[in-house]
């Protein structure tokens, strides 16, 4: 007799005596413990890869909401649903050793913001062994305060690290924005980077040989530049130093950096909470810089604004670019007063969100559209994109 087989009857390579199937392996690793009974044991390796990301996520309070329990391997290394006797150190000795890079940094970004695992950022044995990332050098400037002087030591390497990374990035960036454009005019400097390939082409075009399919290059042409006459403009940065604001901290610090000593442009770095500090003669060091910041605390914007109006020397050529959330601790009425009173004396004043690579801006909008009553212009930029509009105005 026929039998059909029950649709509801699973088997696993183990039932079968087979090794165990990858594909299944990555299911139960997505999937959890609960999808153990359907996918079959993990293989050694992929155990302590479960163990490794239960140690992390397993921790997440919407798994009791849901009635998700902790068990397959996970549980049996724990003993229970207590905490897991693995420390950080030995959690970070795992993850280096069983996932690759790009994990290991999500791993370990969500460690810290996820679930505010400090010790990876105060702990000066960890410290050692972690991977700098812009994560960890965020959680480094939030938890500065807690550090004894050794672990501050160890945690300056986060910092030098990501930022000698992000200078190599945006310095070639932001220069360039202060270059002279092209324009349509041929040139006689020979430059490589003004190398005009379609007119060269061209002209050159008599000179293709069929047989070897090369096309001889007598005279190569080039592109002018335009110049840039520049008159002296400052740039007056205002930087919040609330938590949330730590990837513009970041960014202003080695942007500041990049933009110093350019020619016709003096750059002024300020960083605020309910007290006001003028940062500029660290401006040239911007690992230094960012040791001295501590971020958290109050939010007095319009403190902050009135002692950038105080730098300004000639309001028709500066630049005030506030950097914050627009959430103000202080006089929001003063704030308006006194970004209104820069703006009818000819400054330009920028409001921004966000200066990072993401650019990702959360703000309080109903603030940010009174200041833009006012005249300010209001956004969202990258380094690059602020470098640009600072040449943008000093080429005028």
């Amino acid at each position: 007799m026929t039998t059909t087989p029950d649709p509801m009857t699973h088997t696993t390579p183990q039932d079968r005596g087979g090794v165990p199937d990858p594909g299944l392996e990555r299911w139960r690793l997505i999937l959890g413990s609960a999808a153990e009974r359907h996918t079959g044991p993990l293989g050694p390796g992929h155990a302590d890869r479960d163990a490794a990301l239960d140690w992390l996520y397993g921790r997440d309070p919407d798994l009791a909401r849901r009635g998700v329990r902790r068990s397959g391997t996970a549980a049996r290394r724990t003993g229970g649903d207590g905490p897991s006797p693995v420390t950080a150190i030995d959690w970070l000795d795992d993850i280096h050793r069983l996932f690759p890079k790009e994990t290991i940094e999500r791993l370990e970004r969500d460690a810290v913001e996820r679930y505010g695992i400090q010790e990876i950022v105060t702990d000066p044995t960890v410290l050692e062994r972690v991977e700098p990332s812009p994560t960890l050098l965020r959680a480094v400037l939030r938890t500065k305060h807690l550090m004894n002087p050794q672990v501050l030591r160890l945690a300056r390497r986060i910092v030098e690290s990501v930022v000698k990374h992000l200078l190599a990035k945006l310095q070639p960036e932001i220069r360039r924005a202060f270059h002279g454009t092209r324009s349509r005019q041929p040139s006689r400097v020979p430059l490589a980077r003004d190398f005009d390939f379609r007119r060269t082409v061209r002209a050159n075009l008599a000179h293709y040989q069929p047989a070897e399919r090369r096309l001889l290059i007598e005279r190569a042409h080039f592109h002018s530049r335009t110049q840039r006459h520049l008159t002296q403009w400052q740039l007056i940065l205002l930087v919040d130093q609330s938590g949330s604001m730590a990837g513009s901290v970041i960014h202003s610090a080695v942007t500041a950096a990049c933009l110093w000593g350019l020619p016709g442009l003096k750059t002024h770095l300020v960083a605020f909470d309910s007290n006001v500090v003028d940062l500029t003669s660290d401006v040239t060091d911007p690992v230094e810089l960012l040791m001295r910041v501590q971020l958290g605390g109050g939010t007095d914007i319009a403190r902050a604004v009135q002692y950038g109006a105080g730098l300004v020397e000639n309001p028709r050529r500066t630049i005030v670019a506030l950097l914050t959330d627009f959430y103000e601790g202080g006089d929001s009425y003063r704030l308006v007063r006194t970004v209104r009173g820069l703006v009818e004396q000819g400054s330009t004043v920028l409001g921004l969100a966000a200066l990072d690579e993401d650019a990702n801006p959360d703000y309080d909008r109903e603030l940010a559209g009174r200041l833009a009553e006012t005249g300010a212009h209001i956004g969202a930029m990258t380094p690059g994109r602020l470098a640009e509009f600072v040449a943008e105005r000093l080429g005028r």
